[in-house]
């Protein structure tokens, strides 16, 4: 997989792929190259203004569907009109917002980014008959989870902490998917990717003076773009080389760059007890129970 491309994606007419987040940046570019390659997808986005301007240009293989990961009486919304697809991408996210809630009262961050994705897939996992891929960070490295505060009600709010907080959410959730679905037996895979260094619509979001650095690293030489951030993604919704339980990235320039392949990451995430409890609580603050 040392240059692997768009143009390696194997033929996807007949699949069908949903993509959470599609409406800009990686979701987009993840949407128009699945499409490309024969795809139906769904764009599950909160913004379908914008949404619908992205299937509009990518053609009558693209469908926009209402999706607030920060609201779970949407998600639930959704999951009921769901009919099936082969692949669930969970890419959408928010970053190093202020403290804000979600309409059900969690911290924004790891309420959008991980649990609203818990909560879909959960209820969308009978109806998906091939993978999900779960989109981390490396920022995950910086989480710390705290699983008798994770919504920021007892502490002093740090944003980035929180938003490492909710990718190491991610990249847990996506291997003890894996984990449970291999132990029933199950033939859908989970994966995990992350973009490295990507310029989206991401960044920019504090609402502090670090706006103006994070947008000016989105013109440097150090941030590629949203299409080449993508490929991790699309490695591992696509390939039939990539494996379940499996952390993909760019492998070049210290995992910020490159074509994608098998990317390292902190390993306390397999701590197998903190994985476990971190799946009871988001059942219960979801109110999604897996059937396995």
């Amino acid at each position: 997989m040392a240059n692997w491309s768009t143009d390696d994606i194997p033929d996807q007419s007949g699949r069908r792929v949903v993509v959470t987040g599609a409406n800009s940046g990686l979701g987009e570019q993840t949407a128009r190259a699945l499409a490309a390659a024969g795809a139906d997808v769904v764009l599950a986005c909160r913004n379908t203004e914008k949404a619908d301007a992205v299937a509009a240009a990518i053609g009558p293989r693209a469908t926009v569907a209402r999706l607030d990961l920060a609201d779970l009486s949407s998600v639930r919304a959704f999951a009921a009109d769901f009919t099936g697809a082969d692949v669930l991408i969970n890419n959408a996210g928010v970053m190093a917002l202020p403290l804000r809630r979600t309409a059900d009262g969690f911290e924004m961050q790891f309420g959008t980014n991980h649990l609203g994705h818990f909560a879909l897939t959960g209820l969308l996992l009978p109806k998906i008959t091939d993978r999900v891929v779960t989109l981390s960070s490396a920022m995950h490295y910086i989480g710390r989870l705290d699983l008798g505060d994770l919504n920021w009600e007892q502490r002093r709010y740090r944003r980035w902490r929180a938003y490492g907080d909710s990718k190491m959410a991610n990249l847990m959730f996506g291997r003890e998917l894996a984990f449970r679905l291999a132990a029933t037996g199950s033939s859908v895979a989970s994966m995990i990717a992350h973009p490295g260094y990507a310029a989206t619509e991401l960044q920019g979001r504090t609402e502090t003076s670090q706006d103006f650095l994070a947008k000016l690293g989105n013109k440097l030489p150090i941030a590629q773009s949203a299409a080449d951030g993508a490929l991790p993604t699309l490695y591992a919704a696509t390939s039939p080389e990539a494996e379940s339980s499996t952390f993909y990235g760019p492998t070049q320039h210290f995992g910020m760059h490159g074509a994608p392949g098998r990317s390292r990451y902190d390993k306390r995430a397999d701590d197998q007890a903190v994985r476990e409890a971190l799946w009871t609580r988001s059942e219960v603050l979801t109110g999604v129970e897996y059937g396995f």
